[in-house]
């Protein structure tokens, strides 16, 4: 029996390995890095599960800076000889098209922004729609003091990593789903201007928290592990974001606005390693093709009445329909009616 196993395994090697074996990835992580529990670990993930299925080879790269080394990250992996370099880190657009211009057989892929280049694959994400989701049902359980830990008072809030139109798609549109529900709750903001400080995160949650916020959105990377952390001190509720964060507080994580960087960044090595060269294609991760959504609030929905649940679907339908649109402050989402399916 383990002699078959073992030719199993192997045959199973073989066939993994045979698309990819030889292409290099380089992963740039971009602040907070690996084990933040949010988007450097779930974008990981992807290109993890690439690595086993096609027997790419790929090599973490962190930085205690990696905004003000950024193009030297760029570049120094580019002239390693790696494949495909990808960067998490948003502030890498200003330096991008310059190293990506300067080495046309690497093919680099930026996350969160479009840009126009041969070789680079640009990868969008409809965060404003899950936000607006999260804001909606934040809204409805915000007014039900018969939900464990709701007092009333109709205040929740959100706390982002930094001030910048790619966190505020998140806050924004956060807004607009808690007034679409209730254009009387009011929505608490606060910027932590770090991704790596849970100490900050939970002293910013806390003090929504004293100031009447009954849920508290965390858009802040690993800082965001304080913010679920001060939801649990004190009986209220956080959302999580990126990754499913359900399971770090349960019951007190009322649910998280899923990023499925892992999904993409896996699309786009697949794509590279089939031929269908990613280069100049930009990828729209959305509520369609379950790019964006929230997660399945395993310890929640006992919490939370089904007709809450029936209404964000309904919710969810008409932004498809796109009888609902959320602003997207970033201006690079597109109306569905206009992306090749």
């Amino acid at each position: 029996m383990r002699k078959f196993l073992a030719v199993v395994c192997g045959l199973m090697v073989l066939a993994s390995t045979a698309f990819g074996a030889g292409i290099k990835v380089a992963y740039i992580t971009s602040r907070g890095g690996l084990g933040d529990l949010s988007w450097n670990d779930i974008g990981f993930a992807g290109v993890t599960k690439a690595a086993q299925d096609f027997g790419v080879t790929v090599r973490v790269i962190e930085s205690p800076d990696p905004v003000g080394m950024g193009e030297k990250l760029l570049r120094d992996a580019a002239r390693a000889g790696f494949d495909i370099v990808i960067t998490m880190e948003y502030a890498h657009l200003t330096v991008l098209p310059k190293v990506a211009e300067d080495f046309p057989n690497t093919l680099f892929v930026m996350l969160n922004y479009i840009i126009d280049a041969p070789n680079v694959a640009s990868i969008i994400f409809y965060e404003h729609e899950g936000s607006f989701l999260a804001g909606a049902l934040a809204a409805m359980v915000v007014g039900n003091t018969s939900i464990p830990g709701i007092r009333g008072n109709k205040i929740i809030g959100v706390i982002g990593g930094t001030k910048s139109l790619g966190i505020d798609k998140f806050i924004v549109g956060y807004k607009e789903g808690a007034h679409y529900i209730d254009p009387e709750v009011e929505v608490l903001v606060a910027y932590s201007e770090a991704f790596d400080d849970p100490a900050k995160g939970r002293e910013l949650a806390l003090a929504m928290f004293n100031a009447g916020a009954d849920i508290v959105y965390q858009v802040a990377g690993a800082t965001g592990m304080g913010v679920i952390q001060a939801a649990k001190e004190t009986g209220h509720y956080a959302i999580g974001v990126d990754t499913d964060q359900d399971y770090l507080a349960p019951e007190h994580v009322l649910t998280s606005v899923l990023k499925r960087a892992d999904i993409a960044l896996y699309l786009v090595i697949q794509d590279y390693i089939e031929g269908r060269y990613p280069g100049g294609k930009v990828y729209h991760m959305n509520l369609k093709n379950n790019g964006v959504g929230l997660s399945e609030m395993k310890y929640t929905r006992h919490l939370i009445p089904a007709e809450y649940i029936a209404k964000i679907e309904e919710i969810k339908q008409k932004i498809l329909a796109e009888e609902i649109v959320v602003t997207d402050v970033t201006g690079l989402s597109r109306p569905y009616s206009e992306i090749d399916p």
